[in-house]
């Protein structure tokens, strides 16, 4: 990991790319060792995968390094709802990969592939961008499934395929609040690339969802670790000037913003339980798999919400989470839908839900509304990850005077 790290870093400063990253920017079939070609990668606004190979070298060890380790690969794998669904989804529309030839978008350690295989695909091709593609080739021949598998170390988009000779795309892109990671992007320009007309994409439609929660014993303990880390300062600053004569007070509200951002204005991973969620979620963004664009996955933009009060709550801030449905193309579709959800009902899923906390928690009395709307961009450093933007205002029952809106910027790390 460190290492990588370091080949990041570097990459910044040079177009030449580390050897540990350059054997990732080829292409290979590993099944038989035969190299596979490049192809042009389509025109899109979105920076994911694109530049040159200091870009991609510093990609590769900002976002990919980490799925080529067992660890986080078994992470996902011990996600039972996660594994059930996708093992649903295909076996139970075998019809759909009986015969037919198969994509698998970052197989990671294989398990959509062989499934595929199982099902009755005819031939699957597991494309995946790290060293991880050797487990898999190993995963392959162990479950006797290597003759129909072929595992390819390299990206979708220099899968050298005949275009439209696809029957079914599969992939596990979703990130947190679904975008995060951006890994959806690479799937829609293989989609567009070599998905035949009527082909099927797994899953075949995303839903991302908002809603306001009730959670103060999380909110109350990031207040108080912010708080405490001010105490801390002070105590660094008094004793910097008392012992080697330099105050740095003149930095205290510089530290201030920097712990504020850290403790407040920063999403995290939380498992909510459905008692907390405070009125009726409302869904921000739909995506179609088989017609979406890059431009239209790039976030959401001034989604609105109301959420109404019908008892007395206290709201201590924002969530999102994501459903994704397999449901097949419309001339081909699954003779049994499938649903992964990650809503709060569900329980445990590694992607567990993305809460925005508020600073000073709100009283919502019955018949008061919380409105707004959210928005959610990719970082202008990054284009993996996300800031939510959420304007909100409360108006209470019965009152005349327009409530004052409030806006908060919130960083997905």
């Amino acid at each position: 990991m460190a290492s990588l790290e370091r080949a990041g870093m570097e990459a910044e400063k040079s177009d030449e790319v580390p050897p540990e990253v350059a054997g990732d920017m080829k292409m290979h079939v590993l099944t038989n060792g035969q190299q596979i070609g490049r192809v042009a990668v389509p025109n899109d606004t979105s920076l994911v995968m694109k530049g040159g190979n200091a870009a991609k070298a510093a990609d590769f060890a900002n976002y990919f390094c980490s799925y080529a380790y067992l660890y986080h690969q078994k992470q996902m794998l011990t996600d039972h709802h996660r594994m059930s669904s996708y093992h649903q989804a295909i076996m139970r529309n075998r019809v759909l990969f009986e015969g037919k030839t198969v994509v698998d978008v970052g197989t990671g350690s294989g398990i959509l592939a062989a499934w595929s295989a199982q099902a009755g695909a005819g031939q699957v091709w597991a494309v995946e961008y790290t060293d991880m593609a050797k487990h898999a080739v190993s995963v392959m021949k162990h479950n006797g499934v290597d003759d129909r598998v072929h595992v390819v170390k390299g990206a979708i988009e220099e899968l050298d395929l005949p275009a439209g000779s696809v029957d079914v795309i599969i992939s596990e892109w979703m990130g947190y609040f679904l975008l995060r990671e951006s890994m959806l992007d690479s799937v829609i320009r293989g989609r567009d690339r070599l998905l035949k007309p009527g082909g099927a994409m797994f899953p075949s439609h995303a839903t991302m969802v908002w809603a306001a929660i009730t959670c103060e014993d999380e909110r109350l303990r990031k207040v108080q670790d912010c708080g405490e880390a001010m105490v801390d300062w002070r105590a660094f600053t008094d004793e910097t000037a008392e012992q080697y004569g330099v105050s740095m007070k003149c930095l205290d509200e510089a530290y201030a913003k920097e712990q504020r951002d850290y403790y407040s204005l920063s999403s995290m991973w939380y498992e909510l339980g459905a008692d907390q969620i405070v009125g009726e979620p409302v869904v921000v963004k739909e995506l179609n798999m088989h017609t979406c664009t890059v431009e239209q996955v790039q976030g959401v933009e001034h989604a609105p919400f109301a959420f109404q009060a019908d008892a007395p709550s206290t709201v201590s801030g924002f969530a999102g989470w994501f459903d994704t449905d397999f449901a097949g193309s419309e001339q081909n579709p699954c003779p049994e839908r499938v649903v992964l959800s990650t809503h709060p009902r569900i329980g445990y899923t590694h992607w567990g839900q993305q809460v925005f906390f508020l600073e000073e928690a709100i009283e919502l009395n019955p018949g008061d509304v919380l409105s707004g709307s959210m928005s959610m961009r990719r970082q202008k450093t990054s284009a993996r990850l996300y800031d939510v933007i959420v304007s909100f205002q409360v108006r209470t029952a019965g009152a005349e005077e327009e409530p004052t809106m409030t806006t908060l910027t919130y960083e997905m790390p």
